[in-house]
């Protein structure tokens, strides 16, 4: 750490000398504004870039280095997430059409990603999006919205034996993924950029809570996708009726959960989360009644109600998840707590 002591000029104004080296690397020069930001605890956040203009951050891929195709596709979605404004895909060879398939497939699977340019050797794809456009709260409320609906279906494909709502489930789990890559990208940027942090009107606290949300809500939708395979599985077999009752009602009783969860988010109470987290754990007690229900049946029936009771514990414990965030956040946020 540089400690830099405080001076004082015409017997009111306090001054702080900056390093030279910092102030040569960025190419400061003399009458050049600096941006001061003010933090919650006390310190001070001081950046040349007092307007956030979205500046080219490129990153280049060369196919040489990529045999494996899904590895290419995980490293364009890390490039992704990590904030890059433009990448770069060459090869010393003309690209053949797989990785062409797999740049659009990437294209497809993220928000805000384009082809901008396009040869036989290179392949330039451009983020098109202003992040400042797409505030965390909106994102999350899309992401609630969409895991509502596949856990709604999951539920009802089991109680109306609807083969083709539970295939359905699983399509829009992508849409959930590219809602979580979005806030995880808008959160490495805000980590590395203030700037847009002050744009967007929210601390990095803030942008971190949405985050770690996000990524469970992710994984709720994953788990809805789970339950409507594991649906599929039971509908070609002849299941009791009270066995279905008893899984949709746990269903429909942790999906409450969920969305009283997400209430809190934006009008919470650390009583309330605290509430949620008591209702909560007395699933434990309806899930271990179903579970004694399964011990007569067929292998793949027993396999596939598990699954469905795993999930839905799970869910139920993401709930809690979500609800601890909420905690940590309200404690944080306020100082009488």
């Amino acid at each position: 750490m540089d400690i830099r002591k405080i001076q004082m000029t015409g017997g009111s104004s306090y001054v702080l000398s900056l390093p030279k080296n910092w102030v040569r690397e960025l190419g400061i020069k003399k009458n050049d504004p600096i941006g001061v930001v003010s933090r919650p605890d006390g310190t001070l956040l001081i950046t040349p870039n007092i307007h956030y203009d979205n500046a080219a951050k490129v990153k280049e891929f060369s196919l040489k280095n990529y045999y494996d195709l899904d590895a290419l596709l995980r490293s364009l979605i890390g490039a992704y997430i990590s904030g890059f404004t433009i990448i770069k895909i060459t090869s010393a060879v003309r690209i053949s059409p797989k990785v062409r398939q797999v740049v659009r497939n990437f294209t497809q699977m993220t928000i805000g990603q384009e082809v901008a340019d396009e040869t036989d050797n290179i392949i330039l794809l451009k983020d098109i999006l202003n992040p400042a456009e797409m505030p965390f709260g909106n994102t999350i409320r899309r992401m609630y919205v969409i895991v509502k609906s596949m856990h709604e279906d999951a539920l009802s494909a089991l109680e109306q034996g609807n083969r083709e709502l539970a295939e359905e489930v699983a399509s829009r789990d992508t849409d959930v993924d590219r809602l979580h890559w979005l806030i995880h990208r808008q959160f490495s940027l805000i980590t590395d950029n203030p700037s847009l942090a002050l744009k967007m009107e929210i601390t990095p606290r803030e942008a971190s809570t949405y985050y770690q949300i996000s990524r469970i809500m992710e994984r709720i939708g994953d788990h809805a996708v789970m339950i409507a395979e594991s649906v599929l599985v039971l509908l070609d077999n002849d299941i009791d009726e009270s066995l279905i009752l008893r899984l949709t009602k746990t269903g429909e009783r942790v999906l409450q959960i969920f969305n009283t969860v997400v209430q809190e988010i934006y009008s919470g109470s650390i009583s309330g989360a605290n509430n949620i987290i008591d209702e909560a754990a007395s699933l434990e007690t309806l899930l271990h009644s179903v579970s004694e229900m399964i011990g007569k049946m067929k292998a793949d029936e027993t396999v596939a109600i598990t699954q469905i009771v795993q999930s839905i514990h799970r869910i139920g414990e993401y709930s809690i998840d979500i609800a601890e965030i909420l905690i940590n956040k309200l404690v944080a946020d306020d100082p009488l707590c």
